[in-house]
């Protein structure tokens, strides 16, 4: 049996302990780097710190040439080869590599958000987490890209960025194949075979498969908050997503280009419907007639012909449609309004199809010289 520290000792490592605390609330950070001059309110910071700079011993994974600045680091990477998950959550039975990992874990359950943010006082329950959130309100974006210099807040969103220029889409579906390159885009595609709707509307009951962009996106229906507003023309959106694919309307950018084709889209999805065109790919199927589609909106449009569905409605004489776009044609037999015009004979409009079949008359091929 060890024997028990004299009373001095531990007075003073009480006193160091009481010191250190003090630090954290007051702001003061006493020990500072020789090297580059940073400062940290407790010496073992300072000594993570001290890694960062060259010629610092490093701890090498053997089996696959990862560095690390810590032993610990190193051995908790070491789990990931061997499999191992030594630390188990007591409520739900999850394992984890590392017990900072499990810490993180139970806060899932205990609700506790430890970290605030001291401008709009948000809590988190990750230090890393109230750091990302923090540049919401600085606007930082300190990790850029190295391609095409566009600049991020998050070194993850850099990493996903990235993909669109290599191409790479390293996570794949064991049902269908499809690949993807981001986990979450995978986790969120999943949910087409399973059926699963795990995120709920508290307004309305509808479910969705994705919490960031569906349900997020749906929402707004319900408050009509759009607070993304376009600098150029003044158009409000509910989502910033949306606002950028806007913005290539002014700029002209087509970041994304068709490898078979060469033809260049603003929106990856729409290159992405494109592609299939190439390969003839119909992922998405009627269940009730086994009937193909390309998008998943020609598939929901679709089941309405079954489902007699006419979920768009003219506030002006009630009439209902099964299409948006028929419902907008509609629209203009109480404005009047003609937005397709024959640019040879200047005759006007309300449906496009009624000037395509105007403009094969009106050809100059068309008219017999006299």
């Amino acid at each position: 049996q060890e024997d028990p520290e004299p009373p001095e000792i531990k007075e003073e490592q009480e006193e160091l302990c009481t010191s250190r605390e003090g630090e954290v609330h007051t702001g003061e950070k006493p020990y500072s780097c020789i090297t580059c001059g940073k400062t940290f309110s407790d010496p073992s910071s300072l000594k993570r710190h001290m890694r960062t700079h060259p010629g610092e011993k490093l701890f090498t994974c053997q089996t696959c040439g990862n560095d690390f600045r810590t032993r610990k680091r190193l051995e908790s990477h070491l789990r990931i080869h061997k499999g191992e998950k030594p630390y188990s959550c007591k409520t739900c039975g999850k394992t984890f590599r590392s017990g900072g990992e499990l810490k993180k874990h139970t806060r899932i359950h205990t609700g506790e958000k430890p970290y605030s943010c001291n401008t709009c006082g948000k809590t988190f329950s990750e230090s890393g987490g109230l750091k990302r959130h923090i540049r919401t309100h600085t606007g930082e974006k300190p990790y850029s890209c190295k391609i095409c210099g566009k600049a991020f807040k998050h070194d993850s969103t850099v990493t996903a960025h990235m993909r669109i220029h290599t191409g790479e889409r390293p996570y794949s579906c064991q049902i269908c194949g499809k690949t993807f390159n981001k986990t979450s885009n995978l986790t969120v595609h999943m949910r087409i075979h399973t059926g699963e709707k795990p995120f709920t509307c508290k307004i309305c009951g509808k479910t969705f498969k994705s919490t960031n962009s569906s349900l997020t996106k749906h929402l707004m229906t319900h408050t009509g908050e759009k607070p993304f507003t376009c600098k150029t023309c003044g158009k409000a959106f509910s989502r910033h997503e949306t606002m950028t694919v806007h913005m290539r309307i002014h700029t002209g950018e087509k970041p994304f280009t068709c490898k078979t084709c060469g033809k260049a889209f603003s929106r990856h999805e729409t290159m992405t419907v494109h592609m299939r065109t190439h390969t003839g790919e119909k992922p998405y199927s009627c269940k009730l007639c086994g009937k193909t589609f390309t998008q998943t909106c020609n598939l929901t449009n679709h089941m309405r012909i079954h489902t007699g569905e006419k979920p768009y409605s003219c506030k002006l004489c009630g009439k209902t449609f099964k299409l948006r776009t028929r419902l907008t044609c509609h629209m203009r037999t109480h404005t009047g309004e003609k937005p397709y015009s024959c640019q040879t004979c200047g005759k006007t409009f309300m449906v496009k199809g009624n000037l395509t079949q105007l403009e094969n008359i009106c050809r100059p091929n068309n008219f017999i010289q006299v």
